[in-house]
């Protein structure tokens, strides 16, 4: 939701395919992989949402305002695009492009203490706390997807007989030593406890079989195909990579030997210095490397920072592990974690195994459980791992607690002005035409750049700060492969694939949880987990970047992904005998064109870390009305939404007592420490 109208363009409906080349049976693109694509198959253009009824507006749905939701379970849906459909976004789009016009709704004569805008984790974490602090109170959730939890996405599969669940979008409980007070008080409340990770996640799973990372190169960027091994002896595998000879001298010595790129300065001279240098001018033009070695990391930081190296400051990529900064004598290192198969990530004083089999799907389970209690069955951690949730019972009527999925905030207004108002109007489109309900108060846990679209209220130079925080988008991918021999026989528990369309390909986290068991024999499907995180031309300001990015996320379709899938593990594992014909058994395909929120970062934010920084306005709660969301910290962790969520529910009340939540985003000595605060 772009004020520039840069955001997801939704295309018309596609010519039919051709029937499959050559080059794509030896894929396996006609193997019988059941395929939905809500981008084009839905065709939601403006044209198309009219056409359902949804302008003009002021008709009311045949089936009522809320009741079960009938249709297919979400998690186990295949072979298609989910997440951010167009069929999801169709109404926003409408909205912000001016076709839409919201004006009275029709009622559902419903009264609420509280509406929340949006269920994901920090929409679900305000309805909460609000609940604690105002028990009985009545409370709607509204949101545009067909599933709980957001950006907190399951994709289910069976294979064999066997389940397998992965992880659709938020990944982790994160660095639980970072947690607030009010962070641990709700996952407790709800039955989570992050050190029980310890005895779920396997740390000597990768270990115990060989495993580590490597690195595809694709013939198309790089002359010729080699997926190579990274080991300790980095001049070894460096030796095999098809770098020309003077970037593999160059990268053996960034890695193992890095020189003072820099003599003659202090080491606050030197951070001054690269906070506003990207790690690409580093290379290039402090170190002057070889361009290979620039384009063999351009796509390194994305995982951590949503940008490419284009964009992200050295201190930042050294901060994410990238090489080369460790002879400038900086001072002390920034903390650094390890992946799952070895891999130096990001600054984390915590292992990396906070993680359920669906990333923090599970998370937001478990605060619908608390809501809406009779739609998963109670236990413990495990319990809700394997639960069916019980979408029908969600908006079921007489729930003091209610939760409506498909269904898109289109306008809020206070009764009257909002400063002496004691209610809010809130107007939604859901299944053909407009309704409203009435609240005492109401959390927008949205985007923030979805926010000036819904209100007339707000004062220009917060309409301004709430633009300014734009969204990553981003695909994951889960594919299921029937066995991982091809991964043993190479020695790889993931790879990068620079320059290639996707990122890379991990096998899954080794988490098992009660009955739910982790593969244990090459023989055993496992999921692999594939990521895009598009961007523009390079140089191009991230904000814009990110635009581009997500309209080239709208433009393909699912079989636009399947390819591009195939094509990578067909040439990444084939010497390893993988056939992708042959060994795919599923895939699903997560699409966010609006994902993480976006954290500031040098040399883009020129206020960051000093201030004022943009969201400090921009959250500011007017009337009854409170901002939640990670936008509102500016910090991509399911432990901010938590808290944004909390702060959003304790305005609205007036409370001030509790566990007290994190101001602003991550902990100081994490980020702020690289320059020199």
């Amino acid at each position: 939701m772009d004020s520039e109208r840069d955001s997801s363009p939704s295309p018309d409906a596609p010519a039919p395919e051709p029937g499959p080349t050559a080059d794509d049976r030896a894929l396996g693109m006609h193997r019988p992989i059941e395929r939905r694509d809500f981008l084009n198959g839905l065709a939601y253009t403006a044209a198309a949402v009219a056409a359902q009824g949804l302008m003009p507006w002021g008709r009311a749905h045949a089936g009522g305002a809320g009741g079960p939701a009938a249709g297919p379970y979400p998690p186990a849906t295949q072979g298609a695009v989910v997440g951010q459909t167009g069929a999801a976004s169709a109404v926003m789009h409408a909205l912000r492009d001016g076709t839409l016009t919201p004006g009275a709704g029709v009622s559902t004569g419903e009264t609420f203490d509280l509406v929340v805008v949006g269920a994901g984790i920090s929409g679900l974490s305000a309805a909460h706390e609000f609940g604690r602090l105002n028990p009985g109170a009545r409370v709607l959730i509204l949101d545009p997807l067909e599933d709980i939890g957001g950006h907190a996405s399951r994709n289910e599969f069976r294979v064999g007989g066997k389940i397998l669940i992965g992880y659709g979008g938020s990944q982790s409980l994160q660095t639980p030593s970072y947690f607030s007070p009010a962070v641990n008080a709700l996952l407790g409340s709800v039955g989570i406890e992050p050190r029980k990770f310890e005895g779920y996640y396997d740390g000597e799973w990768f270990d115990q079989r060989g495993l580590g990372s490597g690195v595809y190169f694709d013939p198309a960027v790089w002359g010729r195909a080699a997926t190579v091994l990274e080991t300790k002896e980095v001049a070894d595998w460096v030796s095999r990579t098809p770098l020309n000879t003077r970037a593999r001298r160059e990268l053996t010595e960034l890695i193992d030997a890095p020189r003072d790129y820099l003599p003659g300065r202090s080491a606050a001279q030197k951070r001054a210095l690269l906070a506003d240098t990207t790690y690409r001018d580093f290379l290039l033009k402090i170190a002057q490397v070889d361009p290979q070695i620039a384009t063999f990391y351009q796509d390194s930081t994305r995982e951590y920072f949503g940008s490419g190296i284009d964009q992200v400051g050295a201190l930042d990529a050294w901060a994410n592990g990238n090489p080369g900064l460790d002879g400038l004598e900086l001072g002390d290192a920034p903390d650094r974690a390890m992946s799952p198969s070895g891999r130096l990530i990001k600054t984390d004083p915590d292992e990396y195994i906070y993680h359920f089999p669906d990333g923090n799907a599970s998370v937001a389970r478990a605060l619908v459980r608390s809501l809406v209690p009779r739609s998963l069955p109670a236990g413990d951690m495990p319990a809700l791992v394997l639960g069916r949730l019980d979408y029908g019972q969600l908006d079921a009527s007489g729930h003091p607690i209610r939760i409506r999925l498909g269904s898109s905030a289109v306008r809020v207004r206070h009764l009257g002005d909002p400063a002496t108002a004691r209610s809010v109007e809130v107007t939604y489109a859901r299944g053909g035409g407009l309704h409203t309900v009435v609240a005492g108060h109401v959390v927008l846990a949205c985007w923030h750049r979805v926010i000036p679209y819904l209100t007339r209220e707000l004062p220009p130079a917060q309409v301004s700060a709430l633009q300014d925080q734009v969204k990553v988008p981003l695909v994951y991918a889960n594919v299921v492969i029937r066995t991982w021999r091809a991964f043993q026989k190479l020695g790889l528990s993931d790879f990068r694939a620079p320059g290639h369309f996707w990122i890379g390909a991990d096998i899954d986290f080794p988490v098992s949880m009660g009955a739910y068991q982790f593969a244990r024999t090459p023989d055993d499907p496992v999921i692999l987990h594939l990521r895009r995180i598009p961007g523009g031309p390079l140089g191009q300001d991230v904000r814009i970047q990110f635009n581009a990015g997500r309209a080239e996320l709208m433009r393909l379709s699912f079989t636009d992904y399947e390819r591009q899938t195939r094509a990578l593990l067909g040439g990444a594992l084939g010497a390893g005998g993988f056939d992708p014909a042959r060994d795919i058994a599923a895939i699903t395909v997560n699409r966010w064109a609006h994902g993480y929120a976006y954290e500031y970062m040098r040399p883009a934010d020129r206020f960051w870390p000093g201030g004022p920084l943009p969201i400090t306005l921009a959250r500011q709660g007017w009337g009854r009305v409170a901002i939640a969301n990670s936008d509102s910290g500016a910090y991509a962790y399911a432990h901010s939404a938590i808290d944004q969520g909390v702060r959003a529910a304790r305005e609205l009340l007036g409370v001030t007592a509790g566990p007290a939540y994190a101001d602003f985003p991550g902990p100081p000595q994490d980020k702020l420490k690289f320059f020199g605060s």
